[in-house]
C-alpha cells in the first residue's frame, strides 16, 4: 500500500501585486524630489546592514488582504536587514518583515493627490509611522509647500519649521529644506549638504577638470622652471666664456708687453 504524503499548506497564497500600472509620479517634477530624496537616504544608509530605503512601492500591512496597502513616494524602516547579494525588495509586506514598520515617510503631492494623501496620512499614524513629510512642488495646496507631521500618543502634530521653513527629521538627522519647485537635504550633524547624483557627477568631473588644469600649470610651470635654468647656465657658460677670453687677451697683451721691453732692453744694450 503506497504511503500517503501530507501536503504541505502554504502560509499565504495571496498574490500581493508589485504595481497597479498607476504613473510612478505626478509630474517630471515629483518624479525628481523622489529620486534625488531615494539616492540620498540610500546612499546615507548604505553601510548600515539594518536600514531599508524604498521609494513608490506597495507597502502591504494587512497579511491576506491585497486591498490593505499603501504606496510611500519615499520611506525608511530601521530594524530590517538588507537583502544579500544587493536585491532590492519589489514590495514591503510588513508580516514578512517582523512587523517593523517606516519610521519616516514623504510624499510628493499635489492638489490630485490631496484627498488621497489625507487617507493615506489616517494609515501611517494607525501604522505608527514616527515621522510623515509631505511636499508640494508646485505649491498648489500646500502652504509653506513643506510641512512635517510627528506621532504624538498615535496622533500626528506639526512639526514647527526652523527659520527659513526648514524641517529636521529627527530620525534621520536630515533637515529638510524646499528651495522653489525642489527639496534640499542637510546633514544635521555636520551641515553639509546633501548633493543630488547629478551634482555630484557635476562635481567629479569639475573636481577632474580642475586636477588635469593644476598638472597642465604644473607642467607648464616646471617647462618654465628648467627653461630658466637652462638660460641661467648658457648665461653663466657665455659669461665665463668672456672672462676666459678677457683673460686671454690680457695675459696676450702682457706677453707682448713683456716681449716688447724685452727687445728695447736688448737694444738698449747693442
Amino acid at each position: 500500500m503506497a504511503r500517503m504524503h501530507a501536503i504541505p499548506l502554504l502560509e499565504d497564497e495571496t498574490y500581493y501585486p508589485d504595481s497597479d500600472g498607476e504613473p510612478v509620479a505626478e509630474s517630471p517634477v515629483h518624479l525628481e524630489e523622489m529620486v534625488y530624496v531615494w539616492e540620498v537616504l540610500d546612499e546615507r544608509f548604505e553601510d548600515d546592514p539594518n536600514v531599508f530605503v524604498g521609494a513608490n512601492m506597495f507597502l502591504f500591512y494587512r497579511k491576506g488582504d491585497p486591498r490593505g496597502v499603501v504606496a510611500p513616494d519615499g520611506f525608511v524602516v530601521k530594524g530590517v536587514p538588507k537583502l544579500p547579494g544587493g536585491v532590492q525588495r519589489r514590495k514591503y509586506r510588513l508580516w514578512l518583515e517582523g512587523g517593523q514598520v517606516p519610521c519616516f515617510v514623504l510624499e510628493t503631492t499635489s492638489e490630485s493627490t490631496a484627498e488621497r494623501d489625507r487617507d493615506k496620512r489616517k494609515i501611517y499614524a494607525q501604522l505608527g509611522v514616527a515621522e510623515y513629510f509631505q511636499f508640494d512642488p508646485f505649491g498648489e495646496y500646500l502652504n509653506p509647500p513643506l510641512q512635517g507631521f510627528r506621532l504624538v500618543k498615535g496622533q500626528y502634530e506639526p512639526m514647527r519649521p526652523n527659520p527659513g521653513g526648514s524641517l529636521l527629521s529627527q530620525t534621520l538627522g536630515v533637515i529638510f529644506r524646499a528651495e522653489g519647485n525642489k527639496l534640499r537635504l542637510t546633514d544635521a550633524v555636520t551641515g553639509v549638504l546633501l548633493l543630488r547624483r547629478k551634482e555630484v557627477q557635476k562635481a567629479r568631473r569639475q573636481a577632474e577638470e580642475n586636477a588635469v588644469a593644476a598638472e597642465e600649470r604644473a607642467a607648464t610651470e616646471e617647462l618654465a622652471r628648467r627653461q630658466a635654468e637652462e638660460k641661467a647656465a648658457a648665461e653663466e657658460l657665455a659669461r665665463r666664456q668672456a672672462e676666459d677670453k678677457a683673460a686671454a687677451a690680457e695675459e696676450r697683451s702682457r706677453a707682448l708687453e713683456e716681449e716688447l721691453a724685452r727687445l728695447r732692453h736688448t737694444l738698449g744694450e747693442s
